[in-house]
């Protein structure tokens, strides 16, 4: 692919609004992937590129939520290995199986998500977490384990999940969106060795998306960390409801080709 001025333009503008989002509730990749689709990448080297890009974003923005105070590291280091190799493992068994079965669960999944974070109007906005019992801890676990997995494998909605799952367990928005957002990175980082082994990142553009995505994280921790639990639960929502559309869309476009 010829690089050209206009291209890298489209790849800064769009990595640094993708990664703005991103760095709070996720689902950047909404924004990223396409515009890598849009320049002529084919979608499984658009997938890897992203993965590669985002990957940067995703670290910007957990160093950030970290230095805060808004992350439970003893948590989240017991489990960061786990979410990288159940990422790596989701994205070896996507380039085997059509991702497109999970679609209709995710699509419900997401919307109970969205009907539930609007029905409960003060969920997240208290921090009420105090210990994981064993039990808690062996839910609490499997759940970010099969995020991670999905990330891999599919990957639209992976910061909602995890942040979802975070509030289930008493985290307000913002500590749920620093936490979540380094077990991002921990997924999106098992999914990304993954397609540099298979040959599917393209590193030029990666890295000039990665420069913009690096900057727009920077900037969407630190909006979100001083605007505070009601901007981000509004972006959430936003977010979620962004991401059922999408789906739903692809969905019906899939069943109208067969």
């Amino acid at each position: 692919m010829e690089i050209t001025l206009n291209i890298i333009l489209i790849i800064i503008a769009f990595g640094f609004l993708a990664a703005f989002i991103d760095a709070v509730v996720g689902g950047g990749g909404l924004i990223s992937t396409p515009a890598l689709l849009a320049i002529g990448m084919p979608p499984s080297l658009a997938l890897g590129t992203n993965k590669l890009a985002s990957s940067f974003g995703s670290l910007t923005s957990a160093i950030k939520f970290i230095r805060s105070g808004k992350v439970d590291l003893n948590i989240l280091l017991k489990l960061f290995p786990f979410v990288f190799i159940f990422a790596a493992g989701g994205a070896s068994l996507a380039t085997m199986l059509p991702a497109q079965i999970l679609k209709p669960l995710i699509i419900i999944i997401l919307s109970l998500v969205l009907i539930y974070t609007i029905m409960k109007k003060d969920w997240g906005n208290v921090r009420t977490f105090s210990k994981l019992t064993i039990g808690k801890a062996v839910i609490f676990v499997s759940l970010m384990l099969i995020i991670g997995f999905y990330d891999g494998f599919l990957g639209g909605g992976t910061g909602s999940f995890m942040l979802f799952v975070l509030l289930m367990f008493g985290f307000d928005f913002l500590s749920a969106a620093g936490n979540a957002k380094v077990l991002n990175f921990a997924s999106n980082l098992g999914a990304l060795v993954l397609f540099i082994i298979l040959g599917q990142v393209d590193f030029v553009y990666g890295l000039i998306m990665a420069v913009s995505m690096i900057i727009g994280s920077y900037v969407g921790a630190q909006f979100a960390i001083s605007k505070g639990v009601g901007y981000v639960k509004i972006l959430f929502i936003i977010v979620t409801a962004v991401l059922i559309l999408k789906n739903t869309y692809d969905y019906i476009l899939q069943l109208l080709q067969h």
